[in-house]
């Protein structure tokens, strides 16, 4: 699937913004690994404190990387769990694509329709100025929102389908935010990988 495809306005998204592989990972494979993450990885769901409010991430989150590596959002730092065999060999299949490498990685397990991802930009000052942040996706097909920052009625939208890699990139962060909504839909378990560099 091209560029062309996803979007109807393709210059809103040119390739050094973003760039999406459908088919990255064969359907055999990614059935394994999903299997594999879902069992094997340190699932937890944290607390977050969203608009001085304690509440529960709606999915299952978990942080792996580099010793040493630690990550800060919504006013909480959290330390990396030390890298898996599946996790690392996803990483060097997607580096060469990604033209970087990659210190950490972010996990979310969507365990049904009703899990989400709220709208935001993957702009930490961790991740640095303009951050290559590599998409996998395993299981479930979601719907993957993109709106402009400071114009919310701009918006895209592509189904991030199982075996998927997205790659976001460029300024791409500064300009967009990006959510996976609930569904009313019945929807299976999805696992989402977004592998970036932390200064």
């Amino acid at each position: 699937m091209s560029q062309t495809e996803l979007f109807k306005h393709k210059d809103h998204f040119p390739n050094d913004q973003l760039a999406y592989h459908p088919d990255f990972f064969g359907q055999q494979e990614s059935a394994a690994l999903m299997a594999e993450l879902v069992s094997t990885i340190e699932w937890k769901q944290e607390t977050l404190i969203i608009y001085g409010r304690p509440v529960k991430t709606p999915r299952l989150t978990a942080w792996y990387g580099d010793e040493g590596i630690s990550y800060t959002y919504s006013g909480r730092q959290f330390f990396g769990l030390s890298w898996t065999p599946a996790l690392l060999g996803i990483k060097s299949r997607i580096e060469p694509i990604a033209q970087t490498t990659f210190n950490s990685v972010l996990l979310n397990y969507y365990r049904d329709g009703n899990d989400s991802m709220g709208w935001h930009s993957d702009d930490e000052p961790e991740l640095g100025i303009n951050p290559i942040i590599a998409s996998v996706n395993f299981g479930q097909e979601r719907r993957f929102d993109l709106r402009k920052t400071n114009n919310h009625q701009q918006k895209h939208s592509l189904n991030l389908a199982n075996g998927s890699l997205l790659i976001m990139k460029g300024d791409l962060q500064h300009h967009w935010q990006h959510q996976v909504a609930k569904s009313k839909k019945a929807m299976r378990a999805r696992v989402n990988l977004t592998f970036r560099f932390v200064f």
